[in-house]
């Protein structure tokens, strides 16, 4: 059977020797509370969801599609509760704007757990990528009542 290992030896390799991740977090005032040991819990957590929740439902999202009928949208198998799970885990937000409630992680730290998920399981991956478009289109040009 197929197996998804997250790739964090890697991520920690370009995090510490490539990019000097926490001297750079430690530069910028939004990000001067991020450190490395920080990061690296955030990407054990998102490991076990990418690898236990996410990757064993890869298949239905490639096999099933969604539907709508009669006003009701289903999903793949899994995925329902695979998103709640997500959500939950306070996911969703990881990369959002602190002042709507996200936890304003930058994205440097952000796109690597997005490696994980695209890795683990795509389809479901665009479910949250949609989420963060809408969420960014509103900030950057809706209207304060949005």
């Amino acid at each position: 059977m197929a197996e998804y290992k997250a790739p964090l030896r890697d991520i920690q390799f370009i995090l510490n020797e490539v990019f000097d991740a926490d001297s750079i977090w430690a530069s910028m005032p939004t990000t001067s509370e991020v450190n490395l040991e920080l990061a690296n819990a955030i990407f054990e957590e998102g490991a076990r969801l990418c690898e236990n929740e996410l990757f064993p439902i890869n298949r239905s999202g490639d096999e099933e599609e969604c539907q709508f009928n009669e006003g009701v949208v289903t999903t793949p198998t899994g995925f329902k509760e695979a998103y709640k799970t997500y959500a939950e885990s306070g996911w969703v937000g990881l990369g959002g704007d602190v002042e709507f409630g996200g936890q304003g992680m930058p994205k440097m730290l952000t796109v690597m757990f997005e490696e994980m998920l695209y890795a683990s399981n795509t389809s479901f991956a665009l479910y949250p990528a949609l989420t963060t478009g809408a969420c960014l289109s509103i900030l950057y040009h809706g209207s304060q009542e949005l």
